[in-house]
């Protein structure tokens, strides 16, 4: 029988913008102190899974954070744009309190899965998960059977991908919890060989003194 592969979305560590709840999107931001501690931490653990490629957003935090493990793997980062974190128009940079107070209705129905425009001119839910899934099948051609890929990401990219992995309908997409700094959710084949289908096998897996 053919070996499942297995595909392990990890978020990126924390940022400043993230500490102080601004929005980030595709703004590049990088890691703080606290995020460089976690993504070290998270990469010992994760390591330890032996994955066969790391690929990343091409963000500075998602690269910050897949370096450490690419580096105890004695591999090189893939980097890959489609990646990154969702574009969210203007909210981009502003704080999760004016975006409550100037674009309430929006924002209520982005976090609950609406496909609408986050930031008047973002990218949908659906788009999002669309080019992450072409990351992940690019990536997913590169290991063999029984291998692990790992896809170092931002939390609503991991979101939108893992639903498209799992073909779950979008309004069942509000389902997933918010997924915290470095931490990492893996999906497995379910019948490797015969179908496309794919099973959550674990979700926001952290380590524990994070």
């Amino acid at each position: 029988m053919t070996e499942p592969r297995r595909v392990l979305f990890l978020r990126h560590g924390r940022t400043n913008w993230n500490a102080t709840a601004r929005f980030q999107g595709q703004s590049d931001i990088d890691l703080d102190e606290v995020g460089v501690a976690q993504a070290a931490a998270s990469a010992k653990q994760i390591a330890l899974l032996n994955p066969a490629l790391v690929m990343s957003s091409d963000l500075r935090r998602a690269q910050d954070t897949a370096k450490p493990l690419a580096e105890l793997l004695h591999q090189e980062v893939i980097l890959d744009p489609d990646l990154r974190e969702t574009f969210v128009g203007v909210w981009e940079g502003m704080h999760r309190a004016d975006i409550e107070r100037d674009h309430t209705e929006d924002l209520q129905a982005w976090f609950v899965g609406t496909n609408v425009r986050p930031g008047l001119h973002g990218e949908t839910r659906t788009e999002v998960a669309e080019r992450v899934r072409n990351a992940v099948d690019r990536g997913l051609g590169k290991i063999g059977p029984g291998e692990l890929l790992v896809c170092v990401t931002h939390g609503a990219a991991a979101m939108s991908g893992m639903a498209s992995l799992l073909d779950l309908p979008l309004e069942h997409w509000p389902i997933f919890g918010v997924t915290p700094n470095c931490s990492w959710s893996i999906a497995v084949e379910a019948n490797p060989g015969i179908s496309a289908k794919w099973r959550l096998q674990e979700y926001n897996v952290r380590v524990p003194e994070l």
